[in-house]
C-alpha cells in the first residue's frame, strides 16, 4: 500500500532537511580543527560533555532516520506508528523546519569563529550581540527546538517523541551548562546581556546594546 503523497513528501523534505542540518555541523567542525586544531568542541574535552555527546547521537540518528523511513512505511509497528493525525499539517511542519536550518546557518555566520558545539573550560572566545544574538542568548537551541517540535507534529509516533523529548531536555541543560561556562569566563558582561536578552525566547522587541 501507498502512502499518500501529502503525508510523504513533507516527511522527505524534513528527514533531508535534517541530514543536510547534521552534514553542515560536521563540515563546519572539520573546518574549524583545520583552522584551530580543534573540531569546535565537536567531542569536548570535559567528561560530562562526552556523556552528553554519547547520550545525544542516537538522538540525532533517530531524527533523520525516522521521518525519512516513515515516508515509506505503510504499515510500522506501533513504536513508528503515529498515535494522532494533524491532517494537512506536514507542509507546514516542513517549512518550518527548513525555514529554522536557514536562519540557522545564518546566525552559524554571525558566530563566525567563535562557533563552538561544546564547552572547553579552558577557552575564551569573543560574545556575539548581533542579528537574533540581539534578542535570545541562544538562537540556534531556540531554532532546534523548534525544528525538533515541527518533526514530531509532523511525525507524532512513540519513537519520535521520545527522541523528541530528549533532543530538547538536553538542549536545555546544555544552555544551561553554557550559561555557566560563559559567566565564568565573560563576567559582568555576560550577566548584563542575561538581564537584558531571554535564554531560548525573546524578552523584548528591543534588540540589546540599544537604549
Amino acid at each position: 500500500m501507498m502512502l499518500p503523497w501529502d503525508y510523504s513528501i513533507p516527511l522527505l523534505v524534513i528527514g533531508g532537511t535534517v541530514a543536510f542540518y547534521w552534514q553542515q555541523v560536521l563540515h563546519m567542525a572539520r573546518r574549524q580543527r583545520k583552522r584551530t586544531g580543534k573540531a569546535a568542541n565537536l567531542v569536548p574535552p570535559e567528561p560530562l560533555g562526552r556523556l552528553l555527546r554519547l547520550l545525544w547521537a542516537p538522538v540525532i540518528v533517530l531524527w533523520m532516520v525516522l521521518p525519512l523511513s516513515a515516508a515509506f512505511w505503510p504499515n510500522p509497528p506501533t513504536a513508528f506508528a503515529p498515535v494522532h493525525s494533524f491532517h494537512g499539517i506536514g507542509w507546514i511542519c516542513a517549512a518550518a523546519v527548513v525555514g529554522g536550518l536557514l536562519v540557522t546557518r545564518r546566525c552559524w555566520k554571525q558566530m563566525g569563529r567563535n562557533w563552538r558545539m561544546g564547552i572547553d573550560p579552558n577557552e575564551k572566545t569573543s560574545l556575539v550581540f548581533e542579528g537574533l544574538f540581539a534578542y535570545v542568548r541562544h538562537p540556534i537551541y531556540a531554532l532546534s527546538a523548534g525544528m525538533m517540535i515541527a518533526t514530531m507534529l509532523a511525525l507524532p509516533t512513540p519513537a519520535m517523541l521520545i527522541a523528541g523529548t530528549l533532543h530538547i531536555t538536553l538542549l536545555l541543560w546544555e544552555s544551561a551548562r553554557e550559561e555557566r561556562h560563559l559567566v565564568a569566563t565573560h563576567g559582568a558582561d555576560y550577566q548584563a546581556y542575561q538581564r537584558r536578552v531571554g535564554r531560548l525566547m525573546p524578552r523584548s522587541l528591543r534588540p540589546y546594546g540599544r537604549v
